[in-house]
């Protein structure tokens, strides 16, 4: 069956029917109406590496295996280099194991840990932080008519966001194509899960940007630079040491992306302006979703 406009080319696209991400919740709304809403689910999945447990995240349940192995990863607990020879994944038991053909160092790093959904979660942050000195990332040049067409596709794809909202959503893109499209109710989870993706498809990060909905802060800076992708990009806006960490690793970081308008604060260098924003149609500054919420 051929894509849906807005899914072409997609590898990956969300599917915000699926059962299992959100249920049907009655209310009553402003006028004191029955009204009927679609919200996410949360499901608890706990992550083991080898024999040692390593957290439990809250997360909507899609893609488990890639949320474990991007999480492993962009905690500097699993290497692009380790051998994986396998995991296995308990749809009862919600638990995922990550099994290495050689004990890592890492397992002792970590107590039990309960990973909650909120948005400012830093698991091992000073690990990850630690990561950032080996860093260096290609020079590869991004255009801003792709970037507009990124943002116009991205924002018309249908989604758990416009279907129910309190979600996040994290994609991977080459050139003026959206390829893999990861949401969960923490941004961290969604780049997780496109670290994963990237680890078992053996994707290259060189030639990519990384797209969110969310805000441009410095985890999501520190695992997009840990994954050696070179741009990333938001409708949302920034932090101060988002910002920083971006101009300290040569990420070419951009934010408030709507229509016309952004703003780059690292990296200006990449940039390829080849799009005249006068020629790009101004959005609206609120999008209505289903359940009443605005963007």
């Amino acid at each position: 069956m051929a894509d849906a406009p807005e899914t072409a080319g997609y590898l990956i696209a969300p599917n915000p029917k699926a059962p299992r991400l959100t249920r049907a919740v009655m209310g009553t709304d402003q006028f004191g109406q029955p009204t009927e809403i679609s919200v996410v689910e949360e499901r608890p999945l706990t992550i083991y590496l080898n024999s040692r447990e390593i957290v439990t995240a809250m997360t909507i349940g899609d893609h488990p295996v890639y949320l474990a192995l991007g999480f492993l990863l962009n905690q500097g607990m699993l290497q692009p280099s380790d051998k994986v020879t396998g995991v296995d994944y308990d749809e009862e038991l919600e638990v995922v194991v990550v099994r290495t053909e050689a004990q890592t160092n890492h397992e002792e790093k970590l107590k039990k840990k309960t990973r909650t959904s909120g948005c400012a979660v830093g698991t091992v942050f000073g690990d990850m932080m630690e990561g950032l000195d080996g860093v260096t990332l290609s020079k590869t040049a991004v255009r801003t008519s792709d970037l507009y067409t990124l943002a116009h596709k991205i924002n018309r794809t249908p989604s758990l966001y416009l279907e129910a909202g309190a979600i996040h959503g994290t994609v991977l893109c080459q050139g003026a194509q959206p390829l893999v499209y990861m949401e969960d109710v923490g941004r961290h989870n969604a780049v997780d899960k496109i670290a994963g993706w990237m680890f078992q498809e053996g994707v290259s990060a060189e030639d990519k940007v990384l797209y969110t909905t969310g805000r441009l802060t410095s985890e999501m800076v520190i695992k997009c630079a840990l994954m050696g992708i070179p741009v990333l990009a938001s409708r949302s806006g920034f932090t101060a040491w988002g910002v920083e960490i971006a101009q300290q690793v040569g990420l070419t970081l951009i934010g408030r992306m709507r229509g016309q308008r952004f703003v780059c604060l690292s990296g200006e260098e990449r940039l390829v302006r080849d799009a005249d924003p006068h020629s790009i149609p101004q959005e609206p500054r609120k999008q209505g979703r289903k359940g009443g919420e605005t963007a």
